[in-house]
């Protein structure tokens, strides 16, 4: 736990001198990019999956225009593998293929200083036509909510069919990266998980069990609270303690474990695992898309393997595609897999696990294996 913190706090430490002197076993990257589109007054930036990249962020790390239509940016990475891609200032306007689509995300595994070089000429060009949102069914807003050592957020809630004409109860799903699932106009990449449309479908089609489900934005420290550690236990008490309670004091829920979810992606994903482990008083069921359960300084398959306790009740959905970070999920899956396996949970029966050996790691991969996570966990 000692070294997982420093790790975190190293993460930290390296974003905030990035454009200083190199830190012991940190990579020195230079992210070129020459743009020939572009007027030289252009402002470009830089995003990816890690602090120094701006966990995502569209606008937060600048490039430095160097002269005849390039853009340069220095970092230095401590981590082994990182995604990554290039905008104008938002998701709106981010660098695209010659029909318009939006490139996917950039991978690089560095293995010592280098320069990397791409040339961008094209970008999306929606800055006047902000994404408009799109939910289906009705939701509720529960906005800045605060606990001790975490920033503020918001959670988005949704209510099944029928919810306004009945006396019912009904069981909640909470997921992570609210901001995500619902809706377009929130999303960071402009795409949601469309859990709204799918959950709405199987619910009026008699597939699934009506559920409500709540959507728990994230921060900028969203790297720090879904993983083992320090953060990432501030944000599973906040999650127990403050958001739960609230959605049951405020929706008719049935609030035993026994009708209590969640669900996450990526970082999110092993958040949710860890969520059911740790809580299963709390949650009996996760979802689990492209979890990180063993990647860089992440590594929960070890505290699975270590348990010694009863079995506990739980019911998992565990998947993951098969093109560039999906594929270095792997071997972490395969490992808590065996894990669970030895721990007398069955594939089948105590967890399903899937595998797109054709998905990329983002959420329109996620929303087309929305259905069958949700007919798993929560089928009539």
């Amino acid at each position: 736990m000692k070294s997982l913190l420093l790790s975190l706090l190293l993460m930290l430490s390296f974003y905030h001198t990035a454009i200083g002197q190199q830190q012991p076993d940190s990579t020195r990257i230079t992210f070129r990019v020459y743009a020939p589109t572009l007027s030289d007054s252009q402002q470009v930036y830089l995003s990816g999956s890690t602090p120094e990249l701006g966990n995502w962020q569209p606008n937060r790390i600048t490039m430095r225009h160097t002269g005849a239509q390039v853009w340069e940016k220095t970092v230095y990475l401590k981590e082994q593998s990182v995604q990554y891609k290039f905008t104008l200032g938002s998701w709106n306007t981010e660098a695209t293929d010659e029909q318009g689509n939006p490139l996917p995300n950039f991978s690089l595994e560095p293995e010592g200083d280098t320069t990397v070089q791409h040339q961008l000429s094209h970008w999306l060009e929606k800055a006047s036509k902000p994404i408009s949102g799109g939910i289906t069914g009705t939701v509720a807003y529960h906005r800045n909510l605060t606990a001790d050592s975490l920033q503020p957020r918001d959670l988005i809630v949704w209510l099944p069919p029928g919810y306004g004409e009945s006396n019912k109860r009904y069981p909640v799903l909470y997921m992570h990266d609210g901001q995500n699932v619902f809706d377009p106009a929130t999303s960071s990449f402009g795409v949601d998980w469309g859990i709204d449309e799918t959950a709405d479908s199987l619910i009026r089609n008699r597939q699934m069990e009506p559920v409500i489900i709540v959507g728990i934005y994230n921060t900028t420290d969203r790297m720090e609270e879904y993983v083992p550690g320090l953060k990432g236990s501030a944000y599973m008490d906040f999650v127990v303690n403050k958001v739960k309670p609230l959605i049951d004091q405020t929706y008719r829920t049935k609030s035993g474990a026994k009708h209590t979810l969640t669900g996450g992606s990526s970082a999110g994903g092993i958040m949710a695992f860890m969520l059911a482990w740790e809580y299963p008083q709390v949650f009996s069921k996760a979802i689990c898309m492209s979890p990180a359960f063993k990647i860089m300084h992440i590594d929960y398959v070890k505290d699975v393997q270590a348990y010694k306790g009863k079995k506990k009740k739980l019911k998992l959905y565990i998947d993951n595609g098969g093109i560039d970070l999906e594929a270095r999920l792997q071997p972490g899956i395969d490992e808590m897999l065996a894990a669970l396996q030895a721990q007398g949970y069955r594939e089948g029966k105590d967890y399903t696990w899937v595998l797109d050996k054709k998905a990329q790691h983002n959420e329109a991969a996620w929303a087309r294996r929305m259905p069958a996570a949700l007919t798993f966990l929560l089928a009539k």
